[in-house]
């Protein structure tokens, strides 16, 4: 659905983008992830139309995105973390203008109020709902056409656990109706819960690209972390699962009656995205 080859983005004498190349497939869901600066967000606008690129090629649905923009805008939908809404319209009233853009009918209003659940509020102003609420009708606006790709961008920042929740649930629904979806995040709980593959970009370029398990045994480490007492002082240590001197240190700490606690740790994303970036995520 989604191919970019060897694509660059240069601003004056800086490289923001390196020679990126990669595949989305139809119906998957792909965490695109980073810290900032890394390049991520000036490759999603070279992939939603809002950049131009100085080299390489972007094809969406099989058409090159410099030529066949406007197709391409009629089957792509986009939600930036900025909530972009008209704030003195109505839930209902910012649907309706979107929906006249793309010649959607108003049934289809009624339908995504309904998934989103926000039929009950769409006479609400805009600009007196919460971030999250803002957030479900941002998501409600960019789905309206029906998309065949929907980028998303950091969908649930700063929302509240119930709202990231639905919209979580919902992303994993539409992904099941077909939708492909790009989604770009800082949350490392959210990118491995819903991410069939990631790809983690670090100084314009993607330094890996796998589903988060295979990076997870690549890359990360499973550890055990033991709380102990050393001269009245209550220490935290870890060591890696599979080296031969753990069990020496937990059973020296058991044998002297000194540990408190001890856990073993499974590696996350966020390992691994510390191991190949030197940075941590949220």
């Amino acid at each position: 659905m989604i191919q970019l080859m060897e694509v660059s983005k240069f601003f004056k004498e800086k490289r923001a983008v390196d020679r990126l190349s990669f595949t989305v497939d139809r119906g998957e869901v792909f965490g695109f992830l980073g810290p900032n600066g890394a390049g991520k967000t000036t490759a999603m606008r070279m992939m939603t139309g809002l950049l131009q690129p100085s080299d390489g090629e972007i094809l969406i649905n099989g058409m090159n995105i410099l030529h066949h923009k406007k197709k391409i805008h009629s089957q792509v939908g986009v939600v930036f973390e900025l909530p972009n809404l008209y704030m003195g319209s109505s839930i209902r009233s910012n649907l309706e203008l979107f929906a006249k853009l793309y010649s959607v009918s108003l049934s289809r209003i009624d339908e995504v109020l309904d998934s989103l659940q926000l039929a009950e509020s769409q006479k609400s102003k805009a600009g007196s709902l919460s971030k999250g609420w803002k957030q479900r009708v941002l998501i409600a606006r960019s789905l309206l056409h029906q998309p065949q790709v929907l980028f998303l961008d950091e969908p649930t920042s700063g929302l509240d656990p119930n709202s990231a929740v639905l919209i979580r649930d919902y992303i994993r629904r539409i992904q099941a109706e077909g939708t492909t979806i790009v989604l770009t995040t800082h949350d490392m709980h959210e990118a491995e819960e819903l991410s069939d593959r990631v790809g983690i970009m670090h100084a314009g370029r993607l330094v890996a690209l796998d589903s988060p398990q295979s990076l997870k045994q690549a890359y990360g480490k499973d550890e055990f972390t033991a709380e102990y007492w050393n001269e009245n002082r209550v220490i935290t240590e870890s060591w890696p699962v599979a080296e031969e001197s753990t069990k020496d240190h937990i059973y020296g700490l058991l044998a002297s009656g000194r540990m408190i606690s001890l856990h073993s740790r499974e590696a996350t994303l966020a390992d691994v995205f510390a191991a190949l970036t030197g940075s941590e995520l949220s």
